[in-house]
């Protein structure tokens, strides 16, 4: 049984992948398995106490995401400023003195137009009545700020054109775009996985990196934007 919702996006959308830099590192198209699963983990230490999420953690990190990508995006290429803590103590009497110092970081932010949908595969009709009222309260994705809006609900099965994200690529159409997205692992309990721990998550292990071939076919682009289109909406 799967849970479906649609969403569209209120604000432009950032995710940098699990292996980019600080300073760099391109953005994603989509929203990841571990993002969408640690949102919905928020929402329920929220709603229903952190007692009762971490159990509900037992089956929900282990369930599978499928998502259907938006009908178009266009990505902003930009360098920022921003303040990042020195390695080195300032000169005395320069500009930047103070524990933090200027330099510039490329970022990049997504329009994503139309609606996108996820999907959360679960066993029981309980656990999809949870997840159906966590789906409803999910209001970013992303890096803070990505805000999203519900739209609606979507049936019980799968749509045939969502792409689930377990790794398993049995076909790729020539234009598809190849990326990776990050997933729980079997090793990743509430405890790692809550942010009042000091437990590390380890790349690999507590989180893992899963191929998705999405499909969107590059239209136009320059030094500034990147312009793509989901292949089965072209006419």
């Amino acid at each position: 049984m799967w849970v479906t919702a649609f969403y569209e996006s209120t604000a432009l959308f950032s995710l940098k992948p699990a292996a980019a830099t600080a300073s760099g590192g391109k953005t994603l198209l989509v929203p990841t398995p571990f993002a969408i699963k640690m949102g919905l983990l928020d929402i329920a230490c929220r709603t229903i106490g952190v007692n009762a999420a971490e159990f509900v953690w037992r089956w929900l990190g282990t369930a599978r995401v499928a998502l259907q990508p938006a009908q178009a995006v266009v990505v902003n290429n930009t360098f920022t400023k921003v303040l990042k803590p020195r390695r080195n103590p300032a000169e005395p009497g320069s500009q930047d003195v103070g524990f933090f110092g200027r330099t510039i970081a490329y970022r990049e932010y997504v329009y994503l137009e139309g609606r996108f949908g996820i999907a959360v595969e679960v066993g029981a009709t309980g656990q999809a009545e949870q997840v159906a009222q966590w789906l409803l309260h999910l209001n970013y994705l992303g890096k803070r700020g990505s805000f999203i809006q519900w739209v609606e609900f979507g049936p019980d099965a799968l749509p045939e054109d969502f792409l689930v994200v377990d790794g398993q690529i049995t076909g790729m159409a020539i234009n598809a775009l190849l990326t990776q997205l990050d997933d729980v692992g079997d090793d990743l309990t509430f405890t790692r996985a809550s942010v009042y721990t000091s437990d590390p998550i380890k790349l690999g292990k507590h989180r893992v990196l899963h191929h998705l071939a999405l499909p969107y076919r590059l239209t136009a682009s320059s030094r500034s934007y990147s312009h793509y289109v989901r292949t089965e909406e072209e006419t």
